[in-house]
């Protein structure tokens, strides 16, 4: 079946709910048993029935295996959120003296998990250039145990070249882990690429409407009960509610990520245009770095892209122009079916490679409104910038 058909039908059995097409959100915490026998089989069998709330229920099973067939796997574990996938696949795969290989384009949150909480349990994180390609081997030492990426960058967008990186470090027995959720796991086949886990804010794209917080972690079958009984002990355990909120988003998921592939691009382009803008960073566009990877490994964009303004522009200068937008709000998350934009810095948080750009970087994540009327405030809200400048 094409993906679209898989997204329609994955995760769902009308049969074992009275013919009622979605699943039944199950709340849950004690599961009962009529028999001692019934119990210990439970009791042996945990990750693959309900045993207990903290597991899963079968809201969340059908959530998981919907994710899983999207994206290719054996098996997804679903986790309160995309820093709880992050963090959870890391502690599950690493021990004290272990390596880690980490992107300099990583998310934040997870750069201060690894340099603070990944630290202090003896664990070393060495940051490396996104666009490192093959050259990883280099840094591959005798106790590296993971290498991860990020394609593309949420905030700089550099697109990594996965397969080259998963080659090199599967020659050194070295997981690959990679997040996708710019991509939604829709336009990008994250183990066709090489990678050994692949992981999703579902918060973003998958859920689609800014109203639930949910992860992913998607793997092979030989790596599922290492990480799902690692996740368990921690006590990770995603609402029955979002589960269901997530499974309701993937039904539409490719229908919305056409819409914002489509608006984002016109924005970028015509952003390009403008003589205000030094760079627009966008994947698809050839001025991004690692363009020529997007287009051999992506078979789509999304919605979430950057721009570099020209240098010179002061901080009330930003602000003015920033301020007084209608349609663009300004938050952290992105991927639902609102248009976001937030000021960024990225010269103190890189540290394998110093970042090139001297003028304010712009993140925009680009919803779901009409995109003559997003392009007329943004032009409303240049004139601002340079009246103030």
């Amino acid at each position: 079946m094409k993906k679209d058909t898989k997204l329609g039908h994955a995760g769902r059995d009308p049969k074992a709910n009275h013919g009622i097409v979605n699943p039944p959100v199950y709340h849950a915490s004690t599961v009962t048993f009529e028999t001692v026998a019934e119990l210990k089989t439970a009791e042996q069998n945990r990750f693959d029935m309900v045993y207990y709330g903290r597991y899963g229920t079968p809201t969340t099973f059908a959530f998981e295996e919907a994710v899983a067939t999207l994206e290719g796997a054996d098996k997804t574990i679903a986790m309160p959120s995309g820093l709880g996938a992050i963090a959870g696949t890391l502690m599950a795969l690493l021990k004290s003296g272990d390596h880690l290989l980490m992107t300099d384009s990583v998310y934040y949150p997870a750069r201060k998990f690894c340099d603070v909480h990944l630290k202090q349990y003896g664990i070393e994180t060495t940051y490396y250039n996104p666009l490192i390609g093959s050259g990883i081997s280099e840094l591959i030492q005798d106790n590296t145990r993971v290498c991860f990426t990020e394609t593309p960058g949420s905030i700089s967008f550099e697109v990594q070249d996965v397969p080259a990186i998963a080659k090199a470090a599967h020659e050194r027995d070295v997981l690959v882990v990679t997040d996708i959720t710019w991509s939604g796991g829709y336009y990008y086949a994250p183990f066709e690429k090489g990678a050994d886990v692949s992981i999703q804010a579902a918060t973003k794209y998958i859920v689609g409407h800014s109203d639930a917080m949910l992860g992913t972690i998607t793997m092979p079958e030989r790596l599922y009960k290492k990480i799902k009984t690692s996740v368990s002990m921690a006590g990770y355990a995603a609402a029955p509610d979002d589960c269901y909120l997530g499974l309701r988003g993937l039904r539409t998921l490719s229908t919305r990520l056409a819409r914002h592939q489509e608006t984002a691009l016109t924005l970028a382009r015509w952003l390009e245009a403008r003589p205000e803008v030094d760079v627009v960073l966008h994947p698809a566009l050839p001025s991004c770095p690692g363009h020529e990877t997007w287009k051999r490994d992506f078979s789509g964009s999304s919605g979430l892209f950057g721009l570099v303004l020209k240098d010179g522009y002061s901080d009330a200068a930003v602000a003015a122009m920033l301020d007084g937008l209608d349609l663009y709000a300004m938050g952290f998350s992105w991927g639902g079916f609102e248009s976001l934009i937030i000021p960024a810095n990225l010269s103190g948080s890189r540290t394998a490679a110093p970042w090139p750009h001297k003028g304010q970087v712009l993140r925009i994540h680009a919803g779901l409104e009409d995109v003559d009327d997003l392009i007329a405030d943004l032009e409303k809200g240049l004139e601002r910038l340079n009246a103030q400048a």
